[in-house]
């Protein structure tokens, strides 16, 4: 491996701005929690670091290494972390880096870096101190450097510890189960997630994921960049147009804008700046957003595809079915909070939507097969999106005069103040009729369904809207939907999918899912929507009874009842088989009710999984059922 210039990354470049005491005491204020995903948040900090370096052009791999015992590795042949004496510090350069907060090549002038995703500087220092054991191996100079250290403190002095015919930086850590539970463990799919985006996003460098665990190997590069990108996220989509790419170096950055139509109805739209992924969009997606709708109208007005009397086509419509990748590198990013999900820089929004615009506007007058199919979808969408206005005003009115319930449907709670009261959507009259009787009727209303709702991911939304169940279902919300969605009239403060533990229910349970994360993906985002986890089982002997979710809490329970005496198994298959008192001591009672919260920890992996499962191609669904049918239990058929 041959060595790269490193006369202009010296312990000149490492700047410090402030210790590292608070980390230890509040983890959750430099890593979002101390769950799975603040586990892994470990890892992208020092994955981040090679991917700074490769960024730099200095770096061409990063080999990520799951341990067998519980240790992760992240190599990179890059320049390696400085570690002579830091004048400031009175330390070595990577012990400065290590053990103080904000300290780093990416402040400043110093010529460290020029565009870096670790903006903050916390990185590596904070994974540091989160972990009770981390290593840091540096190659270097001919040489090869060791450190040692023990939750955020150095162990001994760098020590050189022989030659070395490569250049680069190796860490090796163990999260600190004083920190983290003792329960989590590295996911290799989160992983491989997350660097297969990471390998999309720098186009030459080759990423390699290694799980000693058991022995599997992966490998990503991808010449393409961000093109091959977006082909991957279209793999299950029918696509309308061409992947249109552009890569251009503005004043104020390097701009790189993938994006394909499809015949989906949902928009799949991924910005990143730096390579870290702003899920809000920010600036740059402004920039984009506000380029397409106008490109798009004025080349459908001067074609003669929009007609005189026809309105503008809307955001909206020109959004309908396009997936489009949108990677910003910023010299100075400025991130809306420690998470980084929002770019705020001003300079991007102009940028962007002059550089896609000018780029757009050629691209359609240079192809006009892929333009009309394009602006015909457009249009397409403009005329659902006029249904849909007119079918919702209809609900909207429909409510109004109902008074927002449903005679039959819809038991209200009495509790006007929505931060108290609950919506409980069952499936089914029986189920529903338990739940009414059951519920306390103060803060728990009850909203039966009747069979399967439609699929929204094969339909448009004046479809959806006329759907009777969807309907009341929107009604009983209060939120509206579309254009009109508002999550400040929210009337219930947990929405609760309630459905039987059988094929049937997660059938039902999928449907209203799709729709959730389609419609009103506002109410996932803010913890809104839950999932009801009723008994599987009833186990009686005697006078014991005992309510147990699993078949491994079966198991274990069966265990402590008197061998010599019959257990009574009741399997439960549907809720309207408890009585009203049973559903709300097992189910509704919210001092011994179990129930899972819905997140999205994946937008990417959660978009696919829809599309997989509910979209029109069959086959990737099939492959889906093949691969997981061993996994499932408890499956009746």
């Amino acid at each position: 491996m041959t060595s790269k210039p490193q006369s202009s990354y010296t312990a000149e470049n490492i700047q410090v701005l402030e210790g590292l005491s608070a980390v230890r005491r509040r983890p959750g204020m430099y890593i979002g929690t101390t769950d799975i995903a603040g586990f892994h948040h470990l890892v992208w900090e020092v994955v981040d670091n090679s991917i700074d370096e490769a960024m730099a052009g200095f770096c061409k791999n990063i080999d990520v290494i799951i341990r067998k015992d519980g240790m992760l590795s992240v190599e990179d042949d890059g320049r390696g972390i400085p570690v002579e004496k830091h004048k400031k510090t009175g330390k070595s350069a990577l012990e400065t880096v290590l053990t103080m907060l904000h300290a780093g090549g990416k402040f400043g002038e110093g010529g460290g870096y020029k565009v870096s995703g670790g903006l903050h500087g916390v990185g590596v220092s904070v994974v540091n101190a989160l972990s009770s054991y981390l290593k840091a191996e540096v190659f270097r100079d001919g040489k090869t450097y060791i450190q040692e250290y023990a939750r955020g403190d150095a162990k001994g002095p760098v020590k050189a510890a022989g030659k070395a015919e490569k250049t680069g930086t190796r860490i090796t850590f163990e999260a600190d189960r004083q920190i983290f539970s003792d329960k989590l463990e590295f996911d290799l799919q989160t992983i491989l997630n997350r660097l297969r985006q990471q390998a999309y996003l720098t186009k030459g460098v080759t990423i390699s994921v290694i799980d000693e665990r058991t022995g599997e190997k992966y490998r990503f590069y991808f010449e393409g960049g961000i093109s091959s990108y977006v082909h991957h996220l279209n793999k299950n989509r029918e696509p309308i147009s061409s992947v249109i790419s552009i890569e251009k170096e503005a004043p104020e950055g390097n701009i790189e804008i993938a994006l394909q139509y499809t015949q989906a109805f949902q928009e799949n739209i991924f910005t990143f700046a730096n390579n870290i992924h702003t899920p809000e969009g920010g600036m740059h997606l402004t920039g984009f957003r506000s380029a397409l709708t106008r490109t798009i109208n004025a080349y459908a007005r001067k074609n003669g595809l929009l007609k005189e009397k026809d309105e503008n086509l809307s955001s909206d419509d020109v959004r309908e079915g396009l997936t489009a990748v949108i990677s910003v590198k910023v010299r100075d990013p400025q991130f809306e909070g420690q998470t980084k999900s929002k770019l705020g820089n001003p300079e991007m929004r102009t940028a962007v939507e002059t550089a896609f615009n000018d780029f757009f506007q050629t691209y359609l007058e240079e192809n006009p097969k892929d333009a009309q199919a394009v602006v015909g979808k457009c249009a397409l969408a403009a005329r659902a999106r006029l249904a849909a206005r007119a079918a919702r005003d209809s609900v909207i009115r429909k409510g109004a005069l109902e008074g927002m319930t449903l005679p039959g449907k819809l038991a209200d709670c009495s509790s006007r103040d929505p931060k108290n009261s609950e919506l409980y959507i069952v499936e089914g009259d029986s189920a529903g009729g338990s739940a009414k009787q059951g519920r306390n009727r103060q803060f728990q209303a009850v909203l039966p369904l009747r069979g399967k709702i439609l699929n929204v991911e094969q339909a448009r939304l004046d479809k959806i809207i006329a759907n009777n169940e969807i309907k009341a279902l929107i009604i009983a919300l209060g939120v509206g939907v579309g254009e009109a969605f508002d999550i400040q009239r929210l009337r219930y403060d947990r929405v609760i999918i309630m459905t039987d533990a059988d094929v049937d229910g997660a059938h039902i349970r999928t449907l209203l899912l799709t729709l959730f994360y389609r419609y009103f993906k506002d109410l996932i985002e803010q913890g809104h929507i839950y999932i009801a986890q009723p008994p599987l089982y009833k186990l009686a002997q005697g006078k014991r009874m005992v309510y147990v979710y699993s078949e491994e809490e079966k198991d274990r329970e069966l265990k402590t009842f008197d061998a010599s005496q019959k257990v009574n198994i009741q399997r439960y298959k549907g809720l309207g088989e408890m009585n009203p008192e049973q559903l709300w001591e097992t189910t509704m009672n919210p001092e011994s009710r179990t129930m899972l919260k819905v997140t999205i920890q994946d937008g990417e992996q959660a978009d696919m999984i829809f599309d997989t499962l509910m979209g029109s191609e069959v086959a990737p669904r099939k492959k889906f059922i093949q691969t997981h049918a061993k996994r499932v239990k408890n499956l009746d058929i």
